[in-house]
């Protein structure tokens, strides 16, 4: 199997056929999980398949990049009361080594939306491009993250983001740079800030682009996941889910 024939294997065992054996066979026993309320190895997360299939929670994938060894998934959960909300909005991370899943990160955000711009959570474009431009795109997005997101040159945003095109999904914020500069302006006008101190994976596959940071948004310890889409040398289209980071978590792996 592929790469990410074992990841989206391992995944329809878990949460789509709910099958712990065949769950078993794609997990490394010692699964690192950095899921702050799921305990740590396989173990864990194949013993809470059964109440899962109970909970009726049902699984919707919307993109799938890859990039070495790792996967990004971008789901939706349904009926997802047991992980906190009816419907959970997420991106799921993992990393595969000879032939098992060996670690996952995620984000969960309860579904919002949609935003001014009528654009829901996960809508909008889902076909891999360019896969010969990932590099050349990868690198687009690391300069963005730094100079903008990390506030060392936020002036160049129109360097990175198109002034033509520019599709938001988060459910708060309207499309276009304007959209992105009023968002921000009655966030600072309310005293909230928003800030990325460490990105801690990109993964790109053609037109797409994922980034996992972490930092602050108001007075709380927040993971940033985002995801975007390249194209022309600009970033056209923009998702995302964003979560507190929890003190206390159920094993000592963190949320990184």
């Amino acid at each position: 199997m592929t790469i990410t024939e074992t990841v989206l294997n391992a995944f329809s065992a878990l949460f789509i056929q709910f099958d712990p054996e065949a769950a078993s066979a794609l997990l490394a026993p010692d699964y690192i999980q950095h899921n702050p309320a799921v305990p740590t190895g396989a173990a864990a997360i194949v013993g809470f398949v059964p109440v899962i299939q109970q909970s009726g929670m049902s699984a919707t994938t919307h993109r799938v990049i890859t990039e070495g060894d790792l996967v990004v998934m971008h789901n939706i959960f349904d009926n997802a009361q047991a992980f906190g909300a009816e419907t959970l909005v997420a991106f799921d991370v993992f990393r595969v080594a000879d032939g098992k899943v060996v670690e996952h990160w995620d984000n969960l955000q309860p579904l919002a939306g949609p935003n001014p711009s009528g654009r829901t959570m996960t809508d909008g474009a889902t076909e891999i491009v360019d896969r010969g431009k990932t590099a050349e795109n990868k690198a687009l997005v690391s300069a963005f993250v730094s100079d903008v997101l990390h506030g060392k040159a936020p002036e160049n945003i129109a360097n990175y983001i198109s002034t033509e095109t520019y599709l938001q999904h988060n459910p708060q914020i309207a499309d276009g740079l304007d959209g992105l500069g009023s968002a921000l302006q009655m966030m600072a006008e309310a005293g909230i800030e928003m800030r990325y101190d460490t990105t801690h994976m990109l993964v790109a596959e053609g037109n797409f682009v994922f980034a996992a940071s972490e930092g602050v948004l108001g007075e709380a310890h927040t993971a940033f996941f985002d995801l975007f889409r390249v194209e022309d040398g600009k970033i056209v289209e923009h998702w995302d889910t964003v979560s507190e980071i929890p003190a206390e978590m159920a094993h000592e792996n963190g949320k990184f």
